[in-house]
C-alpha cells in the first residue's frame, strides 16, 4: 500500500486548524435572534440531550435523567455502551471492526451507540446490528467515497471550507434509507440510545443530539433533519463547510450553524451514563466500548523546522495527546462507577495515511484489517490488561503483518490500572 505524502497529510491538519480557530467565523451573518440567558444554558449546555418530542419539537434532558430512563428499558439484560470516534478514512477500521465482531459472534446488542464525525456516519449501523452489516460494508468498501473531495477552488477565499459540503451530503444520503430509519425509531422505542455530537459554530460548545428520537418523533422532515445532524457532524471545520441546522423548541425556531463533533470531543461517553443505577445489586454493571478510529501515537518522523510543518505536527500531536487523555479519564471514571472498560485503535504500525485519504483500495485494506482483528478475538484491550512480552501474538490473518491492538503494547498500556 502506497503512503500519502506526508505535505497532504500536514495540510489537512492545517486546514483543520485554520477551520478550529475560528469556529465563530463559520458563519457570515446571525443565525437566529439572541436568546436569553436560561435558554442558551438549556440549548447549548454539553450535559442535556437535545430530544425530539411527539410534537416534533425539541427538548433538553439532562443526561442523567435519559440514563435512568434507558437503564430501566434494559432491565436486567447487560447495559452495553459503544463509542465511535471520528478519524476521518480511518472510520474504515471501525467499519471493519463492527462486522468482524458479528461474524465472530461477539458482538451484543448495544444499550446505548455514540458517535463523533466518521463515528456518526457508523453509529446507524452499529445500533442496528448485524443485519446491516452488509449495508455497512458497502459504506466503506464501495469506492463512492472516492470522489468526496471536491475543492472549491478559488470559492474558498471568500467561503467557509477548501471543500465543498454537496458531495458529503449527498454520500450520506445514498445510505440513509426509509428502511433505516424506520429500523431506528424501532429500537429507540424499545429505549436504546442512537446519541451523536456536534459542535455549534456560535456557542463552541458540544451539542448531543438523540437521533433514535428523530427517527421516531421527526415526521415529514425526520430524514433530512437525521441527514443534516450526521453532516455536521462530520464536517471537519474548514475542510467542509458548517451544516446549517433549523432546530424547533419551546422557545421558537431558528437555525444554527454545526461542525465536526470531535472539534470538541474525541468520543462521547457522557459521565452520567456510567452511573450506577439505584438498584445496582439486580441489574449487572455497564460495560463500555470505545473504538478509535485512529491512533494513539505517531511513528517518529523527520519534520523539517519550517513554520507550516512545525505547527501542523504540532496541532497533529496535541489531538493525539487530547483522545489519550480523554480515553484515559473515561478508564479511569468506569472504573470508579465499577463499569467494565475496553477500548480499540489502529496501531502505529498500521501504514500511516492522510486522514482523507479515501481512496478505494486504502479504505478496503483497513476495514479487512479490522474484520480480521476482531473475528480472531484481537480487537480490544481491557484497562484492566497487564502488559507483557508475550511470545504469543497474534498477527492479523491477511494484509499488512501487523500485531492486532490487543498485541500492542503500547495501546495495551495506555488505559491499564
Amino acid at each position: 500500500m502506497s503512503r500519502v505524502p506526508q505535505k497532504f497529510k500536514m495540510g489537512v491538519v492545517g486546514a483543520w486548524l485554520a477551520g478550529l480557530m475560528t469556529l465563530q467565523g463559520c458563519a457570515p451573518v446571525a443565525l437566529r435572534a439572541p436568546l436569553t440567558p436560561s435558554t442558551d444554558v438549556a440549548a447549548n449546555s454539553p450535559s442535556n440531550i437535545r430530544m425530539m418530542g411527539a410534537d416534533h419539537r425539541f427538548t433538553y434532558e439532562s443526561t442523567g435523567r435519559v440514563a435512568r430512563r434507558a437503564q430501566d428499558a434494559r432491565g436486567t439484560r447487560p447495559f452495553a455502551i459503544l463509542a465511535l470516534s471520528g478519524g476521518g478514512a480511518d472510520g474504515a477500521f471501525g467499519a471493519g471492526a463492527l462486522v468482524g465482531l458479528s461474524r465472530s459472534g461477539k458482538r451484543p446488542q448495544y444499550a446505548v451507540v455514540t458517535g463523533v464525525s466518521v463515528g456518526a456516519l457508523l453509529a446507524p449501523y452499529a445500533f442496528l446490528g448485524p443485519e446491516w452489516d452488509q449495508q455497512l460494508m458497502d459504506a466503506y468498501t464501495s469506492g463512492r467515497a472516492e470522489h468526496l473531495l471536491q475543492s472549491r477552488h478559488l470559492g474558498v477565499i471568500f467561503g467557509s471550507s477548501a471543500y465543498r459540503g454537496r458531495p458529503l451530503e449527498r454520500l450520506v444520503d445514498a445510505f440513509l434509507s426509509d428502511a433505516l430509519m424506520q429500523a431506528v425509531a424501532r429500537e429507540a422505542a424499545s429505549g436504546r440510545l442512537l446519541l451523536v455530537a456536534t459542535t455549534n459554530v456560535e456557542t463552541g460548545e458540544t451539542v448531543v443530539w438523540d437521533l433514535g428520537s428523530v427517527a421516531l418523533n421527526g415526521g415529514a422532515n425526520a430524514k433530512a433533519l437525521f441527514r443534516d445532524i450526521l453532516v455536521a457532524s462530520a464536517s471537519v471545520p474548514g475542510i467542509f463547510p458548517p451544516v446549517i441546522i433549523r432546530v424547533h423548541d419551546g422557545w421558537g425556531e431558528y437555525s444554527e450553524a454545526h461542525v465536526d463533533g470531535s472539534a470538541t470531543a474525541p468520543f462521547l461517553i457522557p459521565r452520567a451514563l456510567l452511573l450506577p443505577s439505584l438498584d445496582l445489586a439486580h441489574r449487572p454493571a455497564p460495560e463500555v466500548y470505545v473504538i478509535v478510529d485512529g491512533r494513539l501515537s505517531e511513528e517518529p518522523a523527520s519534520i523539517p523546522l519550517r513554520f507550516r510543518p512545525i505547527v501542523s505536527h504540532s496541532i497533529s500531536a496535541a489531538l493525539t495527546h487530547m483522545m489519550r487523555t480523554t480515553l484515559e479519564l473515561t478508564a479511569t471514571n468506569a472504573q470508579l462507577q465499577g463499569a467494565s472498560f475496553q477500548y480499540s485503535a489502529i496501531p502505529t504500525a498500521y501504514p500511516t495515511l492522510a486522514a482523507f485519504d479515501f481512496r478505494a483500495a486504502s479504505m478496503r485494506s483497513l476495514f479487512q484489517f479490522g474484520v480480521e482483528c476482531a473475528d480472531s478475538n484481537r480487537l480490544w484491550v481491557s484497562s484492566q490488561h497487564e502488559v507483557s512480552d508475550r511470545s504469543d501474538r497474534g498477527k492479523a490473518a491477511s494484509g499488512p503483518n501487523l500485531s492486532c491492538p490487543a498485541d500492542d503494547d503500547f495501546i495495551a498500556g495506555l488505559a491499564a490500572r
